[in-house]
């Protein structure tokens, strides 16, 4: 977990999703519409991601957003859900932590 040392009042602390229990790091390359998108893995797999209907209107997501990939327990090398959506400054926190991120 990563926290704000210099917390002013009424900010909120920030956590990093790790990936944990099978769920990898990628970079989207390509969205396909209706909620699927194309996902270069840290694993060195290229997987089509949906988003899962619960998440829909969460977050946006466009090509060269890294998110957090969950691949399906079947077709799991080719299919996987977005499970989460990073900002630009997880992006620095995913490299220093060791997590191969490269667009």
């Amino acid at each position: 977990m990563y926290y704000n040392k210099n917390k002013k009042a009424g900010e909120t602390q920030h956590t990093l999703m790790l990936p944990r229990g099978g769920e990898v790091v990628g970079v989207v390359v390509k969205a396909s519409g209706a909620s699927k998108f194309i996902v270069m893995c840290s694993d060195k797999n290229e997987r089509t991601c949906a988003i899962p209907g619960r998440l829909k209107r969460r977050f946006w997501i466009k090509e060269g957003d890294i998110v957090l990939v969950k691949p399906w327990p079947v077709q799991g090398n080719e299919k996987g859900d977005i499970i989460w959506r990073y900002s630009i400054m997880d992006k620095t926190l995913l490299k220093q932590k060791g997590y191969d991120i490269q667009k």
